[in-house]
């Protein structure tokens, strides 16, 4: 198991009652649950909320919406001179 530290937390009346509900419900120790619930918040923490993942995704259908400003083989042959670059070894001439 692994070493414990005791902490001092305030929280309001109403998050108190959720604790000790589930703790009863799931019958666990208060402190089991909110290690449980502080976990499982952390696998969540990274991820994009509904409301940014909409934001960048309005991003993108804006610009699929405009034209191109360039030739579609223009964009073609850049790709692929990229690509080239990669494959040797990046840029042929130090960057200015």
């Amino acid at each position: 198991m692994a070493s414990m530290v005791k902490m001092t937390f305030t929280v309001d009346e109403q998050t108190v009652e959720l604790l000790r509900r589930m703790a009863v419900r799931m019958k666990k120790p208060q402190s089991v649950v909110f290690r449980e619930a502080i976990r499982d918040y952390s696998e969540r923490a990274d991820r994009l909320t509904h409301e940014e993942r909409e934001r960048m995704l309005a991003v993108v259908d804006r610009m699929m919406a405009r034209k191109p400003t360039r030739p579609e083989a223009e964009v073609d042959a850049e790709i692929r001179q990229i690509r080239a670059a990669r494959r040797t070894g990046g840029r042929r001439n130090r960057a200015e």
